[in-house]
């Protein structure tokens, strides 16, 4: 379980790190500003959309730093000028066959937060977040 204390006080280090305020965040993540202020002020927790577009958005914040403060922020902690937040990507379009609209059927790259597989490494649980807010955990039988 994440506690939504010490997630507040790692995604204000994020919003210093990249000298953001608050709505300019929510902004740039594509979330409604009153979501940051609800999460900022402990009245919301929050999703796993919210933060798939945080580590989308901004690559220097990894998963497991932002959920559990376990890791490293920035990712690569030898840079001290931030990567800049990924700008909206430009999509490969399509016309609509109907009419002069354009489509965007690009689809975002995958978020590469994953550690390196060894014999050594064996999966303890696997968690599955639906959209809807709910979840299903499954641990290795051992």
């Amino acid at each position: 379980m994440v506690n939504k204390e010490e997630f507040i006080k790692r995604l204000e280090k994020v919003l210093e790190f990249y000298d953001l305020s608050a709505s300019s965040f929510a902004d740039k993540i594509g979330v409604q500003r009153s979501s940051i202020s609800h999460i900022l002020s402990g009245r919301n927790n929050p999703s796993l959309e919210f933060v798939m577009k945080i580590l989308q958005n901004f690559p220097d914040v990894e998963l497991y730093w932002l959920l559990n403060g376990k890791g490293n922020f920035p990712l690569n902690e030898d840079q001290h000028i931030p990567t800049p937040p990924k700008e909206n990507i430009i999509p490969a379009e399509k016309k609509n066959v109907d009419s002069n609209e354009t489509i965007n059927t690009e689809i975002p790259p995958a978020i590469n937060n994953t550690f390196p597989i060894s014999e050594k490494n064996e999966i303890a649980r696997i968690v599955v977040f639906y959209k809807n807010g709910t979840f299903e955990e499954y641990k290795n039988k051992q």
